[in-house]
């Protein structure tokens, strides 16, 4: 491996700016302009098809089934007892 570098052995390099670099031709930004708006299009697709999923109740419901069932049987125990306290306070 050589220690030199191209600059110092005069072979010319080409220009490749970073994007947002000044000296950027108007083909080169409208290019990058149009790789981030196909990019921004894309993960707008993503998120709408996830929201989409994550918003459906028949299918959560559906793939939740056993843990809402146990949730409401907890539930009606809980407010069962809290109601059967009520009663016997009032009573005595």
């Amino acid at each position: 491996m050589s220690d030199t570098s191209p600059a110092q052995t005069g072979t010319p390099q080409p220009r490749v700016p970073r994007p947002g670099a000044p000296g950027r031709t108007a083909e080169e930004i409208r290019a990058d302009i149009d790789l981030q708006q196909a990019e921004l299009a894309a993960s707008v697709q993503v998120l709408r098809t996830r929201v989409t999923v994550l918003t459906d109740w028949r299918r959560q419901l559906g793939e939740h089934r056993e843990q809402l069932i146990t949730g409401a049987a907890v539930a009606g125990f809980v407010i069962g007892g809290f109601i059967a306290l009520r009663r016997r306070r009032r009573n005595r």
